[in-house]
């Protein structure tokens, strides 16, 4: 199922790429979405909000689309996000479903923080040592975002996600991952 969705999200960006379809998928026409985000992702980072590693690091890769936001103001807007992160080595993959509160203090930068679901590929209970014990396929997935706007069109970000089931399962190791992405805006 994972991988279905992670083929439907690259799919998706990769047939966006044309301007043709471009302008039909632009919110000013009407379109339904606003911006794809394309990163690397530092995989399970240790010290951050899950406290440690049991992964093997690596470069994960991450695809976003945000959709046109429902709530819109000078200063901010919320939007529906859909993505995944994969995993290239076999380990713990998700992909997820969140909402996202963009905080606009100029036209040079932004913030976005984002709470949403995630559904992972990993282990949920004691198994392999190597891999994190995450309790659950269904996870919580809180995010944050500093962003820098290049353009009109491009923007370039530091992408920080966490995905954890809050302590209602027995395991709750939780897993960071942290990177930087490029967004094309239409």
């Amino acid at each position: 199922m994972l991988r279905t969705l992670c083929l439907a999200v690259a799919a998706a960006l990769l047939g966006s790429s044309s301007l043709a379809l471009a302008d039909d998928l632009a919110p000013a026409n009407g379109g339904l979405i606003s911006e794809l985000k394309l990163g690397v992702l530092a995989h399970d980072v240790p010290n951050l909000w899950s406290g440690f590693q049991v992964e093997q690091p690596a470069a994960d890769l991450n695809a976003e689309i945000l959709f046109r936001p429902f709530y819109s103001s000078a200063f901010s807007s919320l939007s529906p996000a859909i993505g995944a992160t994969i995993n290239p080595n076999n380990q713990t993959s998700h992909g997820y479903a969140d909402i996202r509160w963009k905080i606009m203090p100029s036209s040079a930068w932004y913030v976005t923080l984002g709470i949403g679901a995630a559904y992972q590929n990993g282990l949920t209970d004691a198994g392999d040592p190597g891999r994190k014990w995450l309790g659950s396929h269904l996870l919580f997935h809180p995010s944050a975002e500093v962003g820098f706007n290049l353009d009109a069109h491009n923007t370039v970000s530091v992408f920080f996600e966490h995905m954890s089931n809050a302590n209602t399962q027995t395991y709750n190791e939780g897993m960071d991952d942290l990177g930087v992405r490029y967004g094309y805006r239409f």
